[in-house]
């Protein structure tokens, strides 16, 4: 098992990486201040491994789970709702512990019901995704969905612990794992130039699921992303550049009505386009942009948005993108491969003929 840390002062918090780790009652133990338990999962996830993190919390506290319907389109405040009239009814008091357990979408709406309910308790992240294990269950970011727009209701509420175990990710679907890929590659196109090289050295190995290669891109993943958290908890500066292919991958999303494409699909034409635009703005050389298309075309990732999506629906929908300022958009821009940059500084006609080499 590797242990890495996000440093947040006296929120700082453990992220467990390794196999077999789901059932590890010694991982829970430190976490649980209280006497109730309050697992939040999905009907997909539940069969797969419920049992298992019900029997490792079961000689620490009293469990109560609670099994949502699986899917984006459940991301929004009444399922929340209707999770906190479960808790009411348990009932759970400001000692539970909620405890996520599930991929990204249960993650967020797990650590939003945990940020609401009687003005905050403690949750424990049991990422079952890849995509959830790399991204979403470390740092914080809880929220559901509005219908104008991703994630535009939330709180930043870091959880007490992560427990990333990898031997769940043999289950997954492929389609899954591939998407989870995208938020992997991302790490290294924003930030980690040498694990961008690795990357297109073993993807074939991920692909394969090789048990060494997906244990060391989840590390990293995680690594990069806990340094940015450290320095910028709650996105008022660096911590954006996280969102890389993030603007124009949620605007796909929800120009989808969240439905058809998984996150990480929308992320990874999202980080086409925003590479195209770095090298439509000067900053990126094209022959490094060429190297981006490759890698998410071996991953079995869209390269671009869905072509019935049209250039002006598009941009009305990032408007109300949450880095959106004063009207302007602000992107995350590459100003070389492995570095990347938060910009508002462009002229809309770039933006304009960017989106128009993509979208009808």
């Amino acid at each position: 098992m590797k242990t890495v840390r996000v440093e947040l002062g006296e929120r700082a918090y453990p992220i467990h990486i390794g196999a077999g780790l789901l059932d590890n009652t010694d991982l829970y133990k430190p976490h649980i201040k209280g006497a109730k338990v309050f697992i939040i999962t999905n009907e997909t996830v539940a069969p797969l491994c419920l049992d298992k993190v019900e029997s490792a919390l079961a000689p620490i506290a009293e469990v109560h789970p609670s099994i949502l319907p699986d899917g984006e389109s459940h991301k929004r405040l009444s399922t929340i709702e209707s999770i906190v009239d479960q808790m009411l009814s348990v009932p759970c008091d400001r000692k539970t512990t909620v405890v996520a357990l599930g991929g990204g979408v249960v993650g967020d709406i797990a650590g939003f019901t945990a940020a609401c309910y009687q003005r905050g308790i403690r949750f424990i992240q049991v990422p079952t995704t890849l995509l959830a294990q790399v991204d979403s269950s470390v740092g914080g970011k809880t929220g559901v969905n509005h219908p104008l727009g991703k994630n535009m209701i939330g709180a930043f509420h870091q959880p007490v612990c992560v427990i990333a175990d990898s031997e769940i990710l043999t289950s997954l679907p492929e389609r899954e794992f591939c998407a989870g890929l995208a938020e992997v590659i991302k790490y290294g196109l924003i930030r980690d130039l040498e694990f961008f090289e690795w990357l297109e050295n073993n993807i074939e190995s991920l692909l394969q699921r090789e048990s060494n290669a997906v244990a060391y891109a989840v590390e990293q993943s995680c690594r990069n992303k806990a340094a940015v958290v450290a320095e910028d908890e709650t996105e008022s500066g660096i911590r954006a550049i996280l969102n890389f292919g993030h603007t124009f991958g949620h605007a796909i999303e929800t120009g989808l009505n969240y439905k058809d494409w998984l996150h990480g699909e929308a992320v990874a034409a999202g980080m086409v386009m925003a590479g195209e635009l770095s090298v439509r703005l000067g900053l990126l050389s094209n022959q490094e942009n060429q190297r981006i298309k490759p890698l998410l075309k071996k991953t079995k990732l869209p390269i671009s948005p869905p072509r019935h999506l049209n250039a002006k629906e598009f941009k009305s929908i990032m408007a109300v993108d949450k880095k959106a300022e004063a009207g302007t958009v602000k992107f995350i821009v590459l100003n070389q491969l492995g570095n990347a940059q938060i910009t508002s500084d462009y002229d809309n006609e770039i933006l304009d003929s960017t989106l128009a080499s993509f979208l009808g």
